[in-house]
């Protein structure tokens, strides 16, 4: 029995005095074929990963939905005086917009934070790409989901009396892209330095939520207290929502009275910013804050 068991090493030993032949292992050479390819499937990989995950999905649309629905139909009465005439759930979806598209972009960017704690993280920091490569696939593929995200909540538009104009539409999927892209380019910026999931979803929410809040969302951006009026002016949610209700605004038959109420606009100093420059912020920050993320995870052992 013995003798049989050992035959096999006995064949693969080799003989006294000779060389052990060494498997070579060729590593591809890195190019920007390589990188373009490695975005591409950490993109990817996000996206499978979103449309497996159906109650995902629907979780994340929760939150908006009661804020427009519930919170938007019961102070209806209330807020019917200040608004002249205009619908409050009207009012408040330019905002709900922007939080179904910060929630899910954040939650995708928390995919890093999984993947450290799973292991796969490292199995992708050793392949022969740019960590650059993977930090810019997992922004794309968070920036794409949120987006998604954010066209079903655009879906419900006429129920809350917004009309389905082609530029109304066209207009708010940029702006949604890019904010996509900034909120995960943040996200993954917070992400990389956190090792577990419950220390991400509390920073999360000591962030996420002031940000919503502050923004201008659920009130327009004018009269405020002079302390709050700064925070607006700093909060970068504030440049989304801003030109996000511009449009849906203009798209609406309202008097000049409510108009001038409801959508001031934002000022710096007395001047009106904007919407193009409001866009440009946006998109400035988002790419400051990749770059961050990049740096911060090229530093990562």
């Amino acid at each position: 029995m013995s003798g049989v068991s050992d035959a096999p090493r006995q064949q693969q030993a080799a003989p006294a005095g000779e060389p052990v032949e060494v498997v070579r292992v060729v590593v591809p050479r890195r190019s920007a074929r390589s990188e373009l390819r490695a975005i591409k499937v950490v993109w990817r990989r996000e996206l499978i990963r979103f449309v497996n995950d159906r109650m995902r999905i629907v979780t994340t649309l929760v939150q908006p939905f009661l804020f427009l629905f519930v919170l938007g139909g019961g102070l209806q009465q209330l807020a019917s005086a200040g608004t002249h005439g205009v619908n409050l759930k009207t009012f408040l979806f330019p905002g709900i917009l922007c939080m179904a598209v910060m929630f899910t972009a954040m939650f995708s960017a928390a995919s890093i934070v999984w993947d450290r704690e799973f292991g796969f993280l490292r199995e992708m920091m050793v392949a022969p790409v740019r960590r650059s490569s993977i930090v810019i696939g997992k922004c794309l593929g968070g920036a794409t989901v949120a987006a998604f995200q954010g066209v079903i909540v655009l879906a419900i538009a006429g129920l809350v009396h917004v009309p389905y104009d082609i530029g109304l539409i066209l207009g708010v999927l940029g702006l949604q892209l890019l904010l996509a892209f900034a909120i995960t380019a943040f996200g993954l910026a917070v992400a990389i330095r956190i090792k577990q999931m419950q220390s991400f979803m509390g920073v999360m929410q000591m962030i996420v939520m002031p940000m919503f809040f502050i923004s201008g969302a659920m009130f327009p951006a004018n009269g405020l207290p002079r302390w709050l009026t700064v925070l607006n002016r700093l909060d970068p949610l504030a440049y989304a929502v801003d030109p996000m209700r511009r449009l849906v605004f203009s798209k609406l038959a309202i008097s000049p009275a409510a108009r001038h109420v409801l959508d001031p606009g934002l000022t710096w100093w007395g001047w009106h910013v904007p919407a193009v420059l409001e866009a440009g912020v946006v998109f400035a920050l988002g790419v400051v804050l990749l770059l961050v993320a990049i740096w911060e995870f090229s530093a990562t052992d």
